[in-house]
């Protein structure tokens, strides 16, 4: 991690969080009137009024899909940044991403599981929901055996999980109907928020809350799991405690964004080195530069996916062919991200 932060002045913090708030609005403004079925964004201004809209039509396709997808969006952006920065408090590695305890290849099983036997399409995310948070499990379990350093044996037991879980993946694609099934599989792991419906809003919006806003109330807390556990524990602080905590939440909302997205890559580790660019180390700022920098990236990258061509782009591979060049630019500039 940094040793150095960035000296800020007084307004820096908050004038960066006010422009990221009004970016951010902007964009959602935008993003509802962008479609193959386009609103007209007087007509949106009017609905926040109260005024409904001139056709049921366009009110259907408001309220059943895109609005849905936008928010969820959103929430998938914050949930993969805010999980990425907690990721690298803890584990002190500047390279931690959300999947680093095996949660997204659990529920790359999962999903890839409902999907070859044929179940109801609200099934998959449900799947892939139970997969991520048996993996962890499984990782929480073996980590806790492991000698040595714990944090060093949570990575180790994510590693060697994600590995069981890639060749079950792979066992399934080789079984899978390559006509029906496995398209639809492949499609899945490449990441989408294509077939976004209401319901899974409904699915996701609770244990995404139950993550995020422990992580945003202790969010000053996480400074001190960046110091040696020797340090923490002279200040006082139940390190383990407090560990186990932010891998929990950092978790539970990796797995409610992973279940309903498939894998998006790169999000949680750009985002937060571009938030320690613009307000340094601190978590107090740090986080919540973060989950908004997080939904504004994602938001955006969504509204190129399914607008830019007349087939939409998955979402997972549109951001990894922005998130890997600029990362690479990120860590060849003079001050390195850590």
């Amino acid at each position: 991690m940094p040793e150095r932060a960035p000296r800020l002045g007084a307004w820096r913090v908050p004038g960066i969080l006010g422009l990221l708030g009004i970016l951010l609005a902007t964009a959602l403004l935008i993003s509802f009137s962008l479609g193959r079925y386009p609103i007209p964004l007087r007509a949106l201004i009017a609905r926040l009024g109260g005024v409904p809209f001139a056709s049921p039509r366009m009110e259907a396709v408001f309220f059943s899909v895109r609005a849905p997808r936008i928010i969820l969006s959103c929430l998938v952006g914050t949930s993969l940044a805010a999980a990425g920065v907690s990721y690298q408090g803890v584990f002190q590695n500047p390279l931690a991403a959300p999947d680093i305890l095996g949660a997204s290849s659990g529920a790359a099983t999962g999903a890839s599981l409902a999907i070859l036997l044929r179940l109801p399409g609200y099934c998959v995310p449900l799947f892939a929901f139970c997969g991520s948070l048996s993996t962890i499990a499984l990782v929480l379990i073996i980590g806790n055996r492991t000698q040595g350093k714990r944090t060093v044996g949570l990575i180790l037991a994510g590693l060697m999980v994600s590995s069981l879980h890639s060749a079950a993946n792979a066992f399934i694609k080789l079984v899978a109907d390559p006509n029906k099934v496995l398209p639809e599989i492949v499609y899945w792991l490449m990441g989408s928020l294509a077939k976004t419906k209401p319901q899974d809003l409904g699915l996701v919006l609770i244990p995404m809350t139950l993550g995020l806003i422990p992580l945003f109330i202790f969010r000053w807390r996480i400074n001190l799991l960046t110091l040696s556990e020797e340090e923490a524990q002279s200040m006082g602080v139940p390190v383990r405690t407090l560990r186990t905590v932010v891998i929990l939440c950092s978790t539970l909302v990796t797995a409610s964004a992973v279940s309903v997205s498939g894998i998006i890559g790169w999000a949680g580790l750009v985002i937060p080195h571009v938030a320690r660019r613009l307000v340094g180390n601190n978590y107090q700022a740090l986080m919540p530069v973060s989950m908004l920098f997080g939904a504004l990236f994602l938001l955006t990258m969504d509204n190129v996916s399914r607008n830019l061509f007349a087939t939409e782009i998955p979402l997972g591979l549109l951001t990894s062919l922005v998130g890997g060049p600029f990362f690479l630019w990120l860590i060849t500039r003079k001050r390195a991200p850590w």
